[in-house]
């Protein structure tokens, strides 16, 4: 049976979309579509059964290295079975686990989470509320499971700040990792992938009445260009919202707390002072 040969497992808004677009632009590496088949994680999904998720792979060319990304696998407590999902059928892939500041990243997934309308307005009720907002970004207690199921060894840390300040010298470093060929090398004239830039907020049947081809013909001309202007400026978060002091200072104690953890694991890790400019020194 097909299976991949490497996983993208997350974190959520840490720029795997953007790493598993430049991975599979390279000779003799295949990624599959959906980018994200969640198959280890999500129920509905895993119950479409082995052979669905050996299909996704079927494409490949003999020799290719298969792989792909799914930022579900590191959701806890969300999806709590697919480790030992994934062990099951599985035995040693290797792991990409890409991380970034967890503060910022927990206001690009309350961004992500209000776009889509599942969040309110008031981010603090938002923070407070959701629990995966910080758990997801609890990096260290996220990667233990894979950790004790496969080792560290099978598992290359990396983040997008690594990757932002010099993405050549990292993606050779992923690439030798994955056992890519030397001339495997960064694609610089890329857009990012994946980008909430609008930051726009759906609506209620977004599908129907504002995606779908007839609707927007319709619209484009029965409603006035400042009027749509005006209602999409209306659905915008123009501004990254700020996290009020006292509960930015609660966070960070818990990712303080959750960096020595993911220190233990992977000690001097470039990561761990790029990541957590607000922990102790």
């Amino acid at each position: 049976m097909a299976q991949p040969d490497f996983l993208l497992i997350g974190a959520m808004k840490c720029g795997t979309s953007t790493l598993a677009t430049q991975l599979g632009l390279q000779d003799g590496v295949f990624m599959t579509t959906p980018k994200e088949p969640n198959f280890f994680s999500d129920d509905d999904i895993y119950a479409r059964g082995t052979d669905w998720y050996a299909a996704l792979y079927a494409e490949a060319a003999p020799g290719d290295l298969k792989g792909e990304a799914s930022t579900h696998y590191t959701k806890l407590p969300t999806y709590p079975d697919t480790v030992a999902r994934m062990t099951a059928l599985l035995a040693a892939p290797r792991l990409v686990y890409m991380i970034r500041n967890p503060i910022t990243r927990a206001v690009s997934h309350y961004i992500h989470e209000w776009s889509e309308g599942r969040m309110s307005s008031d981010p603090v009720q938002a923070f407070e509320s959701s629990e995966e907002i910080t758990s997801y970004g609890c990096y260290g207690m996220q990667i233990a499971p894979f950790v004790e199921a496969y080792g560290a060894a099978h598992i290359h840390l990396t983040s997008l700040e690594q990757i932002k300040a010099d993405p050549d010298a990292e993606f050779t470093r992923i690439a030798a990792f994955l056992g890519l060929p030397d001339t495997a090398a960064w694609v610089h004239d890329l857009p990012a992938q994946n980008i909430s830039a609008e930051r726009m907020r759906r609506l209620p049947l977004q599908g129907l009445l504002i995606d779908h081809p007839v609707a927007a013909a319709l619209r484009r001309r029965l409603v006035p260009k400042s009027l749509r202007a005006w209602i999409r400026a209306k659905r915008t978060m123009t501004t990254r919202p700020e996290i009020p002091k006292d509960l930015q200072n609660r966070i960070e104690t818990r990712f303080v707390e959750d960096r020595d953890r993911l220190a233990a694991i992977f000690p001097d890790h470039p990561a761990l002072d790029l990541c957590y400019p607000f922990a102790p020194q």
